[in-house]
C-alpha cells in the first residue's frame, strides 16, 4: 500500500473514521465501537453536487461535506488494526469514485465524547476547488435534494435519514433541520 494510503493508527492501535453524514447510518464497514464524536474547525454542510450517488447530470442532488468554520458532531468508528487497509481503501471508492477528487482525505483529531479522549481519524472534507463544490441557500438545498435520485436512491432519504440518525444520537443540526422543513411534500 503506498505510503499515502497508510492508515494513521491511534495510541490504542486502532484506526478511527469520522462520519458527519451517511456514514453515520450506513458505514459499510465492519467496527468494533461507534463513538459519538466532536470534529472542531469544520461543520457539516450540503455543499456538494451529486450526478452519481444522489443525483444525475440532468437533475443533479447535494450530498454533504465538512465545509470550513465551527464544529461537527458525528460518529467516530473504531476499526481494528488488522482491517484499517481494507476499510481504508473502501472508503476511498466510497468517498471519491473513479477518477473524482471531491472530497480531501484528512487525519484530523476528533474527541471521543463517551470516553473523553482524543485520536486521529480519517474524514473527508470538501474539495472547494471541485467543479462540484457549491454553497446553495436552503431553499435551493431542499429543491434539489426534492429532485434528486440517483446510484443510491432518493436524495431526500439522504437527508432524512442522516436529520434522524442525529436526532437520536441527541444532535439538532439547524441546518439540516430547516432543509427537511423545507422540502416540498
Amino acid at each position: 500500500m503506498p505510503a499515502a494510503l497508510t492508515p494513521p493508527l491511534a495510541a490504542d492501535g486502532k484506526f478511527y473514521v469520522f462520519g458527519y453524514g451517511s456514514l453515520i447510518w450506513q458505514p459499510g464497514f465492519a467496527h468494533a465501537a461507534a463513538h459519538p464524536a466532536l470534529l472542531r474547525g469544520y461543520h457539516r454542510r450540503f455543499c456538494l453536487r451529486s450526478t452519481y450517488y444522489r443525483g444525475t447530470p440532468e437533475a443533479p442532488g447535494l450530498v454533504l461535506g465538512l465545509d470550513r468554520g465551527g464544529a461537527c458532531r458525528g460518529v467516530a468508528f473504531q476499526v481494528p488494526a488488522a482491517a484499517a487497509a481494507e476499510v481504508l481503501a473502501y472508503l476511498e471508492e466510497r468517498e471519491n469514485p473513479g477518477t473524482a477528487q471531491v472530497y480531501h482525505r484528512r487525519t484530523m483529531a476528533v474527541r471521543l465524547l463517551d470516553r473523553a479522549e482524543v485520536v486521529p481519524a480519517i474524514t473527508y472534507v470538501a474539495n472547494r476547488a471541485d467543479a462540484s463544490y457549491c454553497r446553495p441557500s436552503p431553499e435551493v438545498a431542499a429543491q434539489a435534494i426534492a429532485r434528486g435520485v440517483g446510484l443510491t436512491g432518493a436524495n431526500r432519504d439522504y437527508l432524512l435519514n442522516t436529520v434522524e440518525r442525529l436526532r437520536a444520537m441527541g444532535v439538532r443540526d439547524a441546518a439540516l433541520d430547516r432543509i427537511a422543513a423545507l422540502l416540498p411534500s
